[in-house]
C-alpha cells in the first residue's frame, strides 16, 4: 500500500514537472504585420500555435505604419513589412539581420461587388478607359503609407487622368477597402490581391496590366530586443516552410 502511494506521488510530481516545463516553453509572440498578410496569417496562425504551443498576438497596419511603429519602439517580437523597409530598419538597428527572410510578394488588383460587371483592364488603354468610365472608386490614402495606395496614385498620374479621377475617388484611412466595396460604397476598390481573393461579397476583377503592375515583396525579421526571440525565429521559419506555401498561393500571393 505504502509503495503504491509513493508511486502515485512520484507520477503526480512528474506530471506537474512536465506541465511546468511545457508552460515555460510556450510564449506569446507579438507580431506587427502589413495588412496584406492578414488573410495568410489568419489561416496559418492556428497551425503554428498547435504545432509549437506558442500563441500569436498580431497587430495589422499599413506597411508604412508598421515601420513607424518599430521606429518609435512599439513592443513586438516579429515585424513583417516591405523588404526595403526591413532592410532600412536593420541598418538602423531596429530589426535583427540574422534570420530575416522574404515571406511573399503580391500584386495589386481591382475588386468589385459579387455579381457586378467587371471593368475591362486587359490592357493599359482598356484600363484607362475603364477608370474614366467608373462612377466611383476607392483605395487607401497614400498618406497612410500603404503600398497599393501609393502605387495606384502614381499610376493615375502616369496615365494623366489623376485630375479626372479626383471627383469620384474616395481615399480611406482604414484598411477595409474590400468591406466598403462589398457594402456598395464604391464600384471599384483597389488594393493588394491577397486582400481581395476569397473575401465575402466581392470578386477580383483582375490584376493591373503588366505595364502598370507593382509587386510588393514582404519580409519578416526579429525585432531588436524582442522578448521572445526564439519563438519569433520559429514563426519566421514556419512562414517560409512548406506548410505555408499552399496557403500563400491560395490567397493570391507568391511564396518567398
Amino acid at each position: 500500500m505504502r509503495r503504491s502511494r509513493m508511486l502515485t506521488k512520484t507520477i503526480m510530481a512528474l506530471l506537474a514537472l512536465s506541465v511546468t516545463f511545457g508552460s515555460a516553453g510556450a510564449a506569446e509572440v507579438k507580431v506587427l504585420s502589413a495588412a496584406a498578410l492578414r488573410p495568410v496569417l489568419s489561416e496559418l496562425s492556428a497551425e503554428f500555435e498547435r504545432s509549437t504551443g506558442h500563441k500569436l498576438a498580431i497587430v495589422y497596419d499599413t506597411a508604412g505604419a508598421v515601420k513607424d511603429r518599430i521606429l518609435r519602439g512599439d513592443t513586438a517580437d516579429v515585424a513583417i513589412t516591405t523588404t526595403p523597409q526591413v532592410e532600412e530598419l536593420v541598418k538602423l538597428g531596429k530589426l535583427v539581420s540574422d534570420g530575416r527572410i522574404v515571406v511573399s510578394k503580391v500584386g495589386i488588383g481591382l475588386a468589385v461587388r459579387s455579381g457586378a460587371a467587371k471593368p475591362d483592364i486587359s490592357s493599359v488603354e482598356a484600363f484607362k478607359r475603364s477608370m474614366l468610365a467608373a462612377k466611383s472608386i476607392l483605395y487607401a490614402d497614400p498618406a497612410r503609407g500603404g503600398a497599393a495606395g501609393i502605387h495606384f496614385a502614381q499610376v493615375l498620374d502616369r496615365l494623366g487622368i489623376a485630375a479626372d479621377m479626383r471627383p469620384k475617388t474616395k481615399l480611406i484611412q482604414t484598411l477595409n477597402v474590400t468591406e466598403l466595396v462589398a457594402k456598395g460604397e464604391a464600384d471599384i476598390g483597389v488594393t493588394q490581391i491577397s486582400l481581395i481573393v476569397g473575401q465575402p461579397g466581392i470578386e477580383l476583377a483582375g490584376a493591373l496590366p503588366a505595364e502598370l503592375q507593382h509587386y510588393t515583396v514582404f519580409s519578416a525579421s526579429v525585432v531588436a530586443g524582442a522578448k521572445e526571440p526564439e519563438a519569433a525565429k520559429a514563426l519566421i521559419k514556419f512562414l517560409s516552410g512548406p506548410a505555408s506555401a499552399p496557403v500563400i498561393k491560395a490567397r493570391g500571393m507568391e511564396p518567398g
